[in-house]
């Protein structure tokens, strides 16, 4: 009986290591995604920067460009990059918590198998 309790615990901290590590490569990805559109945004900040306020500036609008007025362009980039960085800000507490969650799960499998030799002896042999 102690034993089948032992192997449903195992199996239950295993789906949520599973599943906290896919959470955490999720949130990691998206903060790499929000980085570099706000690296983008800044690029093309500065770059708008450089201009004359009377040059000609366009918007590319899918395979269309249309003309928009210099201001407009460097508030949209603007309001890009301040989203991003709110959104890798949001990200980063989240990764935060999905790190402890992951610390807190490895912990209990660690103690799980220190409590069940047998276990460990079993996993390590459907290993090799």
């Amino acid at each position: 009986m102690a034993d089948e309790a032992t192997r449903t615990a195992f199996v239950e901290i295993q789906a949520r290591m599973i599943e906290t590590t896919g959470n955490l490569k999720q949130v990691q990805v998206q903060m790499r995604n929000k980085e570099g559109e706000k690296k983008r945004a800044y690029l093309t900040l500065e770059e708008l920067r450089q201009l004359s306020d009377d040059t000609n500036t366009y918007k590319s609008i899918g395979r269309t460009f249309v003309l928009e007025p210099k201001s407009a362009l460097m508030e949209e980039q603007e309001q890009k990059l301040k989203d991003s960085e709110t959104a890798i800000a949001s990200l980063q507490t989240s990764k935060e918590y999905l790190e402890k969650q992951m610390a807190e799960v490895e912990n209990n499998l660690r103690e799980l198998l220190q409590q069940d030799p047998t276990l460990t002896r079993q996993i390590m042999s459907m290993s090799v």
